[in-house]
């Protein structure tokens, strides 16, 4: 395959398409990273975004759930110590609250309500990754659920 070809799998300049339901303070917008509208014919939904400061509103992503897998990525951002998260996160998996203080990855399996997402502590900046398998475009993928709790039906 030529490189011509290749470059259709490669995105080197996110779509920004995901709209909170309200301003966050201490958060940029989230960058698209990967979707069909990105590379036709993906089923995945790559998205991340900066956590700058402590959120406010604090919780800005309420419980919610998905039609398709995800992967929550949470990544500290100190070189000198990469697995310290730089603050300390609670989110609701299924009505029970679990702390994140370190770098890590959430599997949350499709249909399991998660949220909400509330940080306890910040101290440096630190990266908020969201994969979710199979969906396609952002409309499928609903990060942070915002579509459904626009509508009602989260």
């Amino acid at each position: 395959m030529e490189k011509s070809d290749i470059m259709k799998y490669v995105v080197d300049k996110p779509a920004y398409e995901v709209i909170p339901k309200m301003e966050v303070k201490g958060r940029i917008p989230a960058m698209t990273l990967m979707s069909s509208n990105l590379v036709p014919g993906t089923k995945m939904y790559v998205e991340t975004g900066w956590v700058l400061g402590m959120p406010d509103p604090n919780p800005h992503i309420e419980e919610h759930a998905h039609d398709y897998d995800e992967i929550v990525i949470h990544l500290g951002t100190d070189p000198n110590n990469p697995e310290d998260l730089g603050g300390e996160i609670e989110i609701g998996m299924d009505g029970n609250p679990v702390t994140i203080k370190n770098t890590s990855a959430i599997y949350i399996p499709k249909g399991m309500k998660h949220g909400p997402l509330v940080w306890k502590k910040f101290e440096r900046p630190h990266l908020e990754l969201t994969i979710m398998i199979g969906a396609g475009t952002l409309a499928e993928a609903d990060p942070g659920g915002h579509e459904k709790l626009k509508k009602g039906t989260a």
